[in-house]
């Protein structure tokens, strides 16, 4: 699969068309079937008991994958999320979280994938999605 956006475009695309939240995101790497985010992480999204709450990494998952789908099939802003499972695998620390999704397999109606996240200064993956996207005919 041949990249259509650049890390650069795919940033430009979020500010644009996402405004509420791109100040959220940083785009570390791209590559022909896989992305990796950071996301800053401030007391808004924090939860009592010192951690962060789960629909943040939903967020984070969410925005990854839907970036890494646009990354190959281009800008195509209607292209929507149909399924989304995340596990939480072990409670992320305050810092900012990294993401990497991976395109398993992306068709002419449907890419699917999987995001592993992580906290800065935790080595093991604190969360896992599996997500579903449709993608708009022309």
């Amino acid at each position: 699969m041949q990249q259509l956006m650049s890390k650069e475009s795919l940033d430009d695309f979020l500010k644009k068309e996402f405004p509420q939240v791109s100040k959220n995101f940083k785009i570390l790497t791209t590559s022909d079937q896989s992305l990796s985010m950071l996301m800053y992480i401030t007391e808004e999204h924090l939860r009592p008991g010192a951690t962060i709450s789960g629909p943040t990494m939903f967020l984070l998952a969410d925005v990854t994958f839907y970036l890494a789908t646009l990354s190959i099939i281009g800008p195509k802003s209607l292209t929507v999320t149909t399924n989304c499972s995340i596990n939480f695998l072990r409670k992320p620390s305050e810092k900012n979280l990294i993401s990497e999704a991976r395109i398993l397999k992306l068709g002419k109606t449907l890419s699917v994938g999987d995001v592993l996240i992580y906290s800065e200064d935790i080595d093991k993956p604190v969360a896992h999605a599996s997500l579903t996207y449709s993608i708009p005919q022309k």
